[in-house]
């Protein structure tokens, strides 16, 4: 019986004791928590009342994700693709028009968050887009955790956090700590579910083109968005009206940023100039040897979710259906989609799959218990000290090279004075601190090597199109007073090349073997030519200049 101490009991609030079971249900997706759950609660909430959840789990995620990174910092830079935006970055510093002078097959915003992090901190370092890594991915972490906390609990919001960030670094150090596109694409693509499952269509369309500015393969999170779209909003007019926030969201962010950057250019170097570079033909064994490679680093560095994942499938627990919901699963296999399109396999292409793997993860353990937390967190923990240690002690000895060919371009040429590296580092721009004698800043693009391709399909005719046309006139108007050839014997060599070959030897000279790459060097003879025909052009078109003047007086 009730004392008169104790209050109604259509006024209690559950204690900790029944919390976890209150924490249990399961919300389906696309669906809105009770409105007015808090109008009965008391002012003064009871000493047994749980702590707010985020004053405790942002920092834990923000400190994981600086712990786990910490190795990006160990180095100047993990790959070549952050050489390639820092090089990108200066040049567009240098009064360069992206998808003009500055040219790549990626959307613009991380070229652009690189120019901007130069322009603020300097050139010469790239930690600060180290730090805005690792921001990115407690961004994510933070997305993914609200998405759980919303559906399962707070339980689920710890799981889906933490094994997350303790996963990202899950693959070859040079995928997993590079301040890559894919690191920054993670946030937009947790976004839109985000927004989403909220029922926020103009937002989640937002962040759907977000995720496609950073990389293409970002826009396959449309899917599980419109799917969301249609579970929950219903037939007829809201439906449509859903539909036209959500398309205004996708469209108009990238209409925007092509019209800036020149609609021709940005549909051609994001979208229709990379045929020669999906395509496989040729090299299939290549191929399908880096796909299975790759994706048994994944596996391993994925495992504190996969395991759980594949447990609860295995146990066909009753509530699945509702808890591991289709909305997911079309996310996962978009995602996977976007991972095999190309059929590249790099190693960071798997970044895409973390986030609905994560929430998959999160309500595995949810349908398991306690004991297959403490058995996913232990598996998580392992794995990511496995991949850190791999990181902290992975050679340089790519870098190494890459210093070695920038000291030579240094030594041969001034700091005003352009060189052209003619391979697969453009991170050598960067070490030397010297200008790209072109506007392609690999052989890759100019031979389609960088596709990661065997050599069947390496040559000039399946390079971008256009691309020896505009390099021969960039060589020809102002040639660099170096060339090194980094190719090392791949397929891309100059001797394979005719309009390479015929350049060289015509205009330059050997001047020394470094680390196997060979430094030529513009003949005396050819630079007092250049220097003749401009001064010739320059007196020409002043005395072009008088004789105007004096018809006109």
């Amino acid at each position: 019986m009730p004392t008169a101490s104790d209050p109604p009991r259509s006024l209690r609030l559950p204690s900790a004791r029944t919390a976890p079971a209150e924490a249990a249900r399961v919300r389906e997706p696309g669906t809105r928590p009770p409105v007015g759950g808090l109008a009965h609660r008391p002012a003064s909430a009871p000493a047994g009342r749980p702590r707010p959840l985020w004053p405790r789990l942002l920092p834990v995620l923000v400190l994981l994700a600086a712990l786990t990174r910490a190795p990006s910092f160990l180095r100047p830079l993990w790959n070549p693709d952050e050489g390639f935006l820092a090089t990108q970055a200066r040049m567009l510093a240098d009064g360069g028009t992206l998808y003009d002078t500055v040219v790549d097959r990626k959307p613009p915003l991380v070229p652009w968050l690189y120019q901007g992090a130069f322009a603020v901190f300097g050139d010469a370092s790239l930690w600060p887009v180290k730090a805005a890594a690792v921001a990115a991915v407690a961004a994510t972490a933070a997305l993914l955790a609200s998405l759980a906390r919303r559906r399962w609990g707070e339980r689920a919001a710890w799981a889906a956090g933490v094994l997350f960030v303790l996963a990202s670094v899950g693959l070859n150090p040079e995928d997993a700590q590079a301040a890559n596109f894919e690191v920054f694409m993670l946030p937009f693509t947790a976004a839109a579910l985000w927004c989403a499952d909220r029922r926020h269509w103009t937002a989640a369309g937002l962040a759907v083109a977000g995720a496609f500015l950073v990389k293409q393969t970002g826009g396959a999170t449309l899917l599980p968005v419109l799917f969301l779209l249609r579970r929950s909003a219903p037939p007829g007019d809201p439906r449509r009206a859903a539909l036209l926030r959500l398309g205004a969201g996708c469209v108009l962010p990238v209409a925007v940023v092509a019209a800036a950057c020149g609609w021709s250019r940005f549909l051609f170097w994001t979208v229709t100039g990379s045929g020669a570079y999906a395509s496989f033909t040729g090299s299939e064994l290549h191929v399908l040897g880096r796909g299975l490679g790759n994706t048994a680093i994944a596996a391993a560095g994925f495992a504190g979710l996969l395991v759980p994942l594949a447990a609860a499938l295995r146990r066909r627990p009753p509530a699945r259906r509702r808890v591991l919901t289709a909305d997911l699963w079309i996310w996962l296999a978009a995602a996977a989609v976007a991972v095999v399109s190309g059929f590249h396999f790099f190693g960071h292409y798997y970044l895409q799959l973390l986030p609905p793997l994560a929430l998959l993860g999160a309500g595995a353990l949810h349908l398991l218990g306690g004991g297959w937390t403490r058995r996913a967190a232990l598996c998580a923990v392992l794995s990511c000290a496995l991949f850190l240690g791999w990181s902290t002690a992975a050679g340089s000895g790519e870098l190494d090279h890459a210093r070695k060919v920038a000291d030579a371009a240094r030594r041969h040429a001034g700091p005003q004075e352009k060189v052209l590296l003619w391979g697969m580092h453009p991170e050598g721009y960067w070490l030397a601190d010297r200008r790209p004698a072109s506007r392609y800043l690999t052989a890759g693009l100019l031979t389609n090597f960088s596709g990661g391709r065997d050599g069947p399909r390496v040559g000039q005719r399946y390079g971008v199109e256009g691309g020896w046309h505009t390099f021969r006139a960039e060589l020809s108007e102002d040639p660099p007073k170096v060339i090194v050839d980094d190719s090392r014997g791949k397929p891309y060599e100059p001797s394979r090349m005719p309009t390479l070959r015929y350049l060289l030897a015509a205009y330059y000279e050997r001047a020394e073997r470094v680390d196997g790459a060979v430094v030529y060097v513009l003949r005396p003879e050819r630079g007092e030519k250049r220097e003749q025909g401009e001064h010739g052009e320059r007196e020409g078109r002043e005395e072009r200049a008088e004789r105007g003047a004096a018809g006109a007086r």
